[in-house]
Parts: structure tokens; C-alpha cells; sequence
């Protein structure tokens, strides 16, 4: 079976901890086509982030082969993104969901030191005991992301994107199981 048309250009969002870079590596491996992870394009060493000119300039390049899926939502640069992106793969999860995952991932990537983007690793102090905790960070911005991301999608600009709301865990993976089996082996064409 061809694959769909908006599969050419693919944005996975949600919050922290809805399995982003999973769906997005998923994905990948079904359509053959490169994933881009967005923190790798945003974080530099010693957590530095990439100021607002680099990153855009990162993603203009990640964006500019005619096939991609990128995993992630930095506002900065959804400009670049959307207007380029076929299909939309929104991870809507409730902080119920969110909360339990972050903890189990950041004790796993802090005791494993597990690195991540351009060197980095997580650590417990950061995590549990910081003004830059991804705990806070999820409580300040779930609730208004999330009604930021419909109200956008709801916007004419973005009228072109084929969207895909999912609200559970359990709904992705059937999701995901049922594009596996139709387009799993199909070329590329």
C-alpha cells in the first residue's frame, strides 16, 4: 500500500515524558525516512541551549529534505516546522500519565548516567531539587500547552495538517500497531 501524503514531513508533540522520540523512532523505522530529535538540535553541553538564531538555523536544515520526522515542540521555532510539516502526531497525555514516566525515566538516565544530547546527563539534584526541574516545568506548562496546542491546530494556517490527537498510551500503541501493519512493508516508492 503507498504510504499517505502526510507521512512525507511528520511533527510528534506533547509534553515531556509521552514518548516522543519513541512514536517519532517508530515511525522512522516504518516509512524509512530520518528522525530528527529536536533537544538534540536544542541542547548544547553542560545543558546550554541553543540561542533562538542557531536553533532555527538548525531546524531550517533538519526541515529541508523533502521526507523527516521530528520529534518535539520548542514555540520558537513551530514557525519553520508547521508550515513545512504534512502530519501532526499529538501525544496529549494527562500529568497522571506524564508524572509517573518522568520519574521512572529520570531515576533510570540519573542512576545509569545515561548520556543524552551533546554529552549531557541528568542528575537527581537537578531533577528533584531545582528551579530547573522537568517535574515543575510539567506542572507550570501542562494545562496551558495543552490548550495552546488545540487551540493552533485549530488555526488556518495549519488547516493543512492531517492530525492525529492521541490521548492515551493505550490508543497510540494501537494507533501505531495499525500503521505498522499497513505501511510497514511498503516501499518507499
Amino acid at each position: 500500500m503507498p504510504q499517505p501524503y502526510w507521512a512525507q514531513r511528520i511533527n510528534v508533540v506533547g509534553t515531556t515524558c509521552t514518548g516522543k522520540t519513541t512514536v517519532a523512532r517508530r515511525l522512522s523505522k516504518v516509512l524509512r525516512i530520518p528522525h530528527v530529535e529536536m533537544d538534540a538540535l536544542f541542547w548544547g553541553p553542560n545543558w546550554t541551549p541553543a540561542p533562538a538564531d542557531i536553533l532555527a538555523q538548525r531546524v531550517t536544515e533538519a526541515t529541508s529534505p523533502d521526507r523527516w520526522i521530528l520529534d518535539g515542540n520548542y514555540s520558537v521555532v513551530r514557525g519553520l516546522i508547521w508550515p513545512k510539516a504534512t502530519g501532526i502526531v499529538w501525544l496529549d497525555y494527562p500529568l497522571t500519565v506524564v508524572f509517573p514516566r518522568l520519574f521512572s525515566r529520570t531515576i533510570r538516565r540519573a542512576f545509569f548516567k545515561e548520556e543524552l544530547w551533546n554529552g549531557n546527563r541528568e542528575r537527581f539534584r537537578a531533577q528533584f531539587m531545582s528551579r530547573d526541574s522537568l517535574f515543575l516545568w510539567a506542572l507550570r506548562t501542562h494545562r496551558r500547552r495543552r490548550k495552546q496546542t488545540g487551540a493552533l491546530l485549530q488555526q488556518p494556517e495549519y488547516a493543512h495538517l492531517e492530525v492525529f490527537h492521541l490521548r492515551s498510551s493505550k490508543q497510540t500503541n494501537r494507533w501505531l500497531q495499525d500503521f505498522e501493519g499497513a505501511y510497514g512493508s511498503s516501499s518507499n516508492g
